[in-house]
């Protein structure tokens, strides 16, 4: 038996890696209105897994209960052979997922061939659990266990959050058409329902056509290359949130250049498309972050001040500069600096509330470093108020109005959930496990949206209160916001 829970723990741990990797960091998942189904599928899985896992940690199966444990293994199959189904009709898979996936599914036959022996012995016994332990083995499997089960339940509340999402049916249209790159993301995705709700024609650019069709569904045009688009087409807009993911590893030599050639190859390639385009669109709003000012301590930032230096700083400069070319071709720009785009649907905010769910939210650092943070509500109204106001242009701070700094918001999240709020984790430690990335976590921008108080614009969910409050299901099975005191 030592050597089924041996087989059983790698296959957990390859599972575990699976997940962070592919399904959270690279695919974004838990966001994705059309990979429901896929995370529904995992939700069952995991919830199959922690059983066995659990149990096989400290029981033996004997009698019928054995039957029972063969009957979860063998559901634990189909789910896996539909899973592989789903994701080849809604996502084209990474190589090294597809690898990863195929080891895994060696995996289990084996676990399963050296399994079925034990099993039958269990399965002529009298019905009964028999209590066992197998040293440090056993304390292994719980872990993993509790870990597989922990995500079951994220996994069942994403798929219960995306369920409730509706996909806007406009029947006419304002007769205009926005051109989203970076679509299906988790701002993107937003973007292009909000849009549709504002009756716009949207055309979207994707890496993969075939998630986002299924994503999207037929009232949305997919493209996997600008040069599909005739050179007749009418853009009234072109929004550019594309380039990859900046948290989803750390900033190697290599990794750099793909952030940096992620967002130029796109953004160029949209300047190819806008001076082939017999009419030139009326804006490019361009994404850009308020890591363009780098690492400033308690110093005010507005959009008069200039770049610091540090990667990310230097990434957001280049970016900016190659959105600022279509100027040159008549196209009014407008350079979005976004802070931490909060909602509780997909993002970040998730990630930072799963150890304060569990009552580990950690002030990080000193914790008095500031945070650039905006509700994802404010954002869509600040794209689609610079779709057509012509007085959005340049830089443009998207933050919330109201400033807090790490230590405030760990507190305020922590409030939120009614959790405690006791951890600290020092800087140090932090910069040694993620090197540069750790700016993203440490560094301090006490950054004001100047811009955005010129031109009028009212936030909605301006303070931390209204901005992290969670949403709760309403009687008509839709969501709401959760009403605080």
């Amino acid at each position: 038996m030592t050597t089924i829970l041996i087989l059983l723990s790698l296959q957990g741990l390859l599972g575990a890696l699976d997940t962070l990797w592919h399904h959270e960091i690279s695919a974004h998942l838990p966001t994705r209105t059309s990979a429901a189904e896929e995370l529904a599928l995992h939700a069952a899985r995991e919830a199959i897994y922690a059983v066995v896992f659990l149990s096989l940690a400290w029981l033996t199966w004997h009698g019928i209960w054995a039957m029972v444990l063969a009957g979860l293994l063998l559901t634990e199959i189909v789910i896996t052979l539909k899973d592989f189904l789903v994701e080849d009709r809604t996502r084209r898979l990474a190589p090294t997922e597809r690898v990863l996936h195929t080891v895994m599914a060696i995996g289990i036959g084996v676990i399963l061939a050296a399994f079925a022996p034990i099993l039958a012995g269990w399965a002529g016994r009298p019905t009964a659990f028999v209590l066992v332990q197998y040293g440090p083995l056993s304390w292994l499997m719980t872990l993993l266990g509790l870990g597989v089960l922990a995500w079951a339940v994220r996994d069942g509340l994403a798929v219960r959050s995306l369920g409730a999402g509706e996909r806007p049916t406009a029947i006419e249209t304002n007769g205009r058409t926005v051109l989203i790159t970076g679509a299906t993301g988790f701002i993107g995705t937003a973007l292009v329902a909000h849009l549709q709700r504002l009756a716009y024609r949207v055309i979207v650019l994707a890496r993969d056509p075939l998630q986002a069709r299924a994503q999207f569904g037929a009232s949305v045009v997919v493209l996997d290359q600008l040069g599909q688009l005739p050179a007749e087409t009418r853009l009234h807009a072109v929004v550019n949130l594309a380039g990859a993911s900046i948290a989803a590893g750390p900033w190697t030599r290599g990794r750099r250049r793909t952030l940096l050639d992620s967002r130029l190859q796109v953004t160029r390639g949209l300047l190819a498309l806008i001076a082939r385009l017999e009419t030139r669109p009326g804006v490019l709003i361009n994404a850009s972050a308020v890591g363009f000012y780098g690492d400033r301590a308690d110093q005010p930032l507005d959009e008069d001040a200039g770049p610091a230096p540090g990667f990310m700083s230097e990434l957001c400069r280049t970016w900016e500069e190659e959105a600022v070319k279509a100027e040159a071709q008549g196209v009014r720009v407008c350079r979005l600096r976004l802070g931490l785009v909060f909602d509780w649907r997909g993002g970040i905010l998730p990630t930072l509330a799963l150890p304060a769910m569990f009552g580990m939210g950690a002030v990080l650092g000193t914790g008095r470093q500031w945070m650039a943070w905006v509700h994802l509500d404010d954002v869509l109204r600040v794209i689609s108020a610079a779709i057509e106001d012509d007085r959005y242009q340049g830089p443009i701070n998207v933050v919330g109005a109201e400033l807090a700094t790490q230590a405030q918001f760990t507190r305020a999240l922590a409030f939120t959930l009614g959790r405690p709020q006791w951890l600290r984790v020092p800087a140090l430690p932090i910069r040694l496990a993620l090197g540069e990335l750790s700016d993203l976590l440490l560094a301090s921008q006490r950054v004001r949206p100047r811009r955005l108080a010129e031109l009028g614009f009212e936030f909605r969910k301006g303070d931390l209160e209204s901005a992290l409050a969670r949403p709760v299901r309403r009687t008509d099975g839709r969501l709401g916001r959760a009403v605080t005191s």
